[in-house]
């Protein structure tokens, strides 16, 4: 059963940091890409990154581009996004999710290239 857990989310005042974890398993790790997305209330889900367990590639957002860090341990089958410098603008709940690799013809970045999904943690940015 593939599973992903993510955790690291809280509320932090802007210009603060957070760091997000996203735990894998059920499936080979090293073949998938993991992407992270948020949604915020009334707002479409947005793609933030995403990194490819194969080749190590990574995109961003241009919201987040210069900002967050995706990077994948893959001995503990986990992936972080680090979140610095954040803004009121980025509070959302943000998801991990898997896409196999059959998909990677798919934008690093399109909800529809991921067929698992974590239930999500809250980011919460004051001002």
């Amino acid at each position: 059963e593939v599973q992903l857990v993510e955790s690291g989310g809280g509320l932090v005042q802007a210009g603060g940091s957070l760091r997000l974890s996203c735990a894998a398993s059920g499936f080979t790790f090293d073949d998938y890409t993991i992407g992270w997305f948020r949604q915020a209330p009334g707002k479409d889900r947005e793609g933030v990154s995403s990194i490819s367990n194969s080749d190590g590639s990574a995109y961003y957002a241009d919201s987040v581009r210069g900002r967050f860090t995706i990077s994948s341990d893959n001995a503990k089958n986990t992936v972080y996004l680090q979140m610095n410098s954040l803004k009121p603008e980025d509070t959302a709940v943000y998801y991990c999710a898997a896409a196999p690799p059959q998909n990677s013809w798919l934008f690093a970045l399109s909800s529809s290239r991921f067929d698992h999904w974590g239930q999500g943690t809250q980011v919460t940015v004051s001002s």
